[in-house]
């Protein structure tokens, strides 16, 4: 990680990574909502 790296895009598994904490924070976040909903029709 220096600056003066020439390519500017990050490498492949830092873009796999953050795809996949991308669907991990919508899973969760759809999984908070169902709870709430759940929750609140009991």
């Amino acid at each position: 990680m220096l600056w003066s790296d020439p390519e500017n895009e990050p490498p492949e598994e830092m873009r796999d990574t953050q795809a996949m904490l991308r669907r991990l924070g919508l899973l969760m976040a759809v999984a908070m909502v169902l709870a709430m909903i759940v929750l609140g029709v009991r």
